[in-house]
Parts: C-alpha cells; structure tokens; sequence
C-alpha cells in the first residue's frame, strides 16, 4: 500500500543497528545498559517512541483514505499507538522539564506523567494490563495470525470486519528472534529491547501488510 523498498531496507537498518548495539552494550559494558542505554531518555526509549508514533502516522493515513467502519477503526487504532508514543516518553515530561502533578507524584511508580505506570492500591497497572496477557496478544498477532490469515476463512473475514493489519510470516520469525534475545541479555530494562524490535515491526506490518486488499488501496 505504501511499499517502498528502500523505506522498507531502512526500517531493516534500523532493526540490525538496534539489535546490534543492544548486543554490543550488554556484552562489553553491561554496566551501562540499564543506566545509558535502555534507560529512560536513552536511545532505545526514544527509537522506540518516534517508529510507534510513525506507525500511528500510519494508520491515521490509512483511516484517511478509507470510509465508514474503515475509516472509525482505523483511526481508533492510529490514536492508540500515538497514545502509546505519548506514554513512552511520559508526554515529553522530561524533555520540556515539567514538574509532576501531585497525583502522579503520589500514584506513579516513577513519579512521572504517564497512566502506564500507574499504581492503583497494590496493583502496578504495567503488570496487570501490559504484562504477560499483552505480551501473548502481540505474540499471537505476530506468529498465529499470519499463518492462520491464509488457511481460515473466518480469520480473513474477522480481519477484514476490524481493519487488522496481517504481518507477513518472517515478521514472526525476527519476533522469536527478538524475544530469545532480550531474555539472553538477562539486564535491567533488557525487554525495552523488545519494545524496539516491535516498534520496528510494526511499522512494516502497516507499511506493507499481507492483505493489502482491505484497506482499498
């Protein structure tokens, strides 16, 4: 739909440079990994915050050249992942200097402005809504899905009723690939890691998905 090749290799790029850094900080100076490299303001953080905002981009055109249900969906979903870019860095908090508002210095696990960190009674929103429930939802949508999609009627007819971007199979490969790979780094904030091979996957899936064909284009 808005397949470009070397936009495509550049995303690639990014992925390896990424993952090859990762790699290299974790192995050779581990004890800046968790306070330079994957911390927050690092540069994985903000890597990550500006392709999950690009994604949202994404799909608000995508909400833009399409009408009705496609239209609604679509933009629900560029909303979303521009919500989330807001999120990962804390609304520019940090970048402009803003104080926190007393409710979030009271109910934030890190005492900055964002809800994902939120901490309600004994409950750390991250755990309960981010947390491993979410993290087997990306992994069915970016394994399960794209082998189902061409085997299942129902699963192209349940697809094409939401408006759900299909990843091509070998996103789902370098998927695997990433998780072992932030489970080997075995750090603090190793699976921001991840965060950014997603990032980076999404970003293609909405670029060049497998069905195509939904979004009219």
């Amino acid at each position: 739909m808005f397949y470009n090749p070397a936009l495509t290799w550049a995303l690639r790029a990014i992925f390896a440079i990424g993952i090859i850094a990762a790699w290299a900080v974790a192995l050779f100076r581990p004890e800046t990994f968790s306070t330079s490299f994957a911390t927050e303001d690092g540069p994985i953080e903000y890597a990550t915050a500006i392709l999950i905002f690009a994604a949202g981009l994404v799909l608000a055109i995508l909400a833009l050249r399409n009408s009705g249900r496609g239209r609604v969906l679509l933009g629900l979903y560029a909303l979303l992942f521009i919500v989330a870019a807001g999120e990962e860095i804390s609304w520019g908090q940090r970048i402009l200097g803003i104080q926190s508002s007393e409710f979030f210095e009271a109910n934030n696990f890190q005492g900055e402005t964002n809800f994902h960190n939120l901490v309600i009674g004994d409950t750390h929103l991250t755990e309960f809504v981010f947390g491993t429930g979410l993290a087997l939802v990306i992994m069915a949508y970016l394994l399960v899905l794209p082998l189902l999609y061409p085997r299942l009627a129902w699963v192209r007819r349940f697809c094409e009723f939401l408006y759900v971007p299909v990843a091509p199979k070998h996103i789902g490969l370098l998927a695997i690939f990433a998780t072992v790979f932030s489970a080997w780094i075995d750090l603090d904030r190793q699976w921001e890691v991840y965060e950014f091979a997603f990032s980076v996957f999404v970003c293609l899936i909405f670029l060049n998905p497998v069905n195509r064909q939904t979004f009219r284009l």
